[in-house]
């Protein structure tokens, strides 16, 4: 088991590590929109704080060796349910033609009080 850690996504703000990989398996933590250059929120809007919560999923999968068209599981918890159609066209977009299987489930608070966070279960890409 190894830890995945880059300064591309932002780093974790308790005790866990951005990823773990296991043998071709990694496991994203949850992430929300935090900008990883400032540890801040990058908006209040779901489009833009989703669209930051993705480009931090992409920064751990590429260097634990992936990318989006690896991932084979995801979970989505949203602060509002009503911001559903939003974030899955955001998420959609990074996805390549074979999409992860994946919850989504409304949550009453997230860290920082974000609106979205996105965890995700990839296989790493054969070296």
């Amino acid at each position: 088991m190894q830890a995945v850690k880059t300064a591309n996504a932002p780093a974790p703000i308790g005790p866990y590590s951005q990823g773990i990989k296991l043998e071709n398996l990694i496991f994203c933590s949850g992430q929300t929109p935090l900008d990883p250059k400032t540890m801040q929120m990058c908006s209040l809007d779901i489009i833009e704080q989703t669209k930051q919560v993705m480009e931090n999923i992409g920064a751990i999968l590429k260097e634990a060796g992936s990318d989006f068209s690896g991932i084979v599981k995801t979970n989505i918890y949203l602060k509002n349910f009503a911001d559903f159609e939003r974030v899955n066209k955001v998420y959609e977009s990074y996805l390549g033609e074979v999409k992860p299987a994946r919850t989504t489930v409304e949550v009453s608070r997230l860290p920082k009080d974000a609106l979205v966070e996105i965890e995700c279960i990839a296989i790493a890409k054969p070296e």
